[in-house]
């Protein structure tokens, strides 16, 4: 044990002189790393925002289950607790006749004419059913539809398919570009940081064949650069949160201003604790494994 703690402190000094003995390509290195994490963050911010607007607009994706006439209250509250145990139902509304045709009267005010001097309500009591987000698709759909119906007490069935489906292909439009566009930023980080810590091991050549003629082995050499790429990835990743954050703080109070022009709702999130910690694991990653290319690539050669 105690000779494995001294070997770490022995790479990570050595890392840290490494730094300090080059402290121009540590800070290029720290500042590529940043600012494409930067990117990256800014990204997925606008991904996760544009997912949380779709999903207030998939709030309003709701199958509509119209009652057979003549049903008691409680064989309509039965109803309800049977159809919240449907495959894909988030919830469900129980939709009163009274209620049903005062939302005509208040919706509809140029034709409310039409119900005067009926002597019932024409309108039948319906449950107005929100699907999960994982059932807001043509196939979930299609499942509950199948599910309800064979229901007894449920006259018909009124959805939007079309609404549904040009959802569904919305969210998975704006997860291929976000897996795509961060594929590509991310690769480009990789060469970028790889080209940088081979300019340190360049230019510590003479130190690592030095290493090498005394008997060191090759991992013995390449941890310390490992550690460097490590500390290199998880600063720029810190480096990345940090301006992330202070962009969106600036430029929330426009944003806000026009979404609530447009859309009269939403209001835009940061990442989160989650996605800051995302943001220095992945420039940790980030710059280890450039590390790694690196010394990989100079080994060969």
């Amino acid at each position: 044990m105690r000779r494995l703690a001294t070997r770490l402190q022995y790479f990570l000094r050595t890392a840290l002189q490494g730094l300090r003995a080059s402290p121009m390509t540590s800070v290029i290195a720290v500042a590529t790393i940043g600012v494409t994490l930067l990117l990256v963050g800014a990204f997925v911010l606008l991904v996760s925002n544009m997912e949380r607007l779709l999903d207030r607009f998939g709030e309003d994706i709701l199958v509509s289950a119209y009652l057979e006439a003549g049903l008691s209250d409680q064989e309509q509250r039965a109803l309800v607790d049977r159809v919240a145990g449907a495959p894909g139902v988030e919830s469900v509304r129980l939709v009163s006749e009274e209620e049903a045709i005062q939302r005509f009267r208040e919706g509809s005010a140029g034709q409310a004419s039409l119900l005067e001097g009926l002597d019932e309500n024409p309108l039948p009591a319906s449950l107005e059913i929100t699907l999960t987000p994982e059932s807001r698709s043509s196939q979930g759909l299609a499942i509950l539809v199948a599910a309800l119906e064979g229901l007894g007490g449920i006259d018909e069935l009124g959805y939007g398919t079309e609404w549904v489906e040009g959802y569904a292909r919305a969210m998975a439009l704006i997860r291929a570009i976000g897996i795509g566009i961060g594929a590509v930023l991310a690769l480009a980080t990789l060469l970028i940081v790889s080209n940088t810590i081979r300019l340190a091991v360049y230019a510590r050549r003479e130190e690592i064949e030095i290493l090498r003629l005394v008997g060191a082995g090759r991992g013995f050499v390449s941890i310390p650069f490992l550690v460097e790429g490590f500390i290199q990835g998880s600063l720029g990743g810190i480096f990345a949160v940090v301006l992330l954050y202070g962009f969106f703080r600036t430029l929330l109070p426009g944003l806000e201003g026009g979404l609530e022009l447009l859309l009269g709702f939403a209001k835009p999130v940061f990442i989160g604790a989650e996605g800051m910690l995302a943001l220095i694991v992945a420039g940790a990653a980030l710059g280890t494994l450039g590390s790694g290319l690196a010394l990989f690539e100079g080994s060969e050669r």
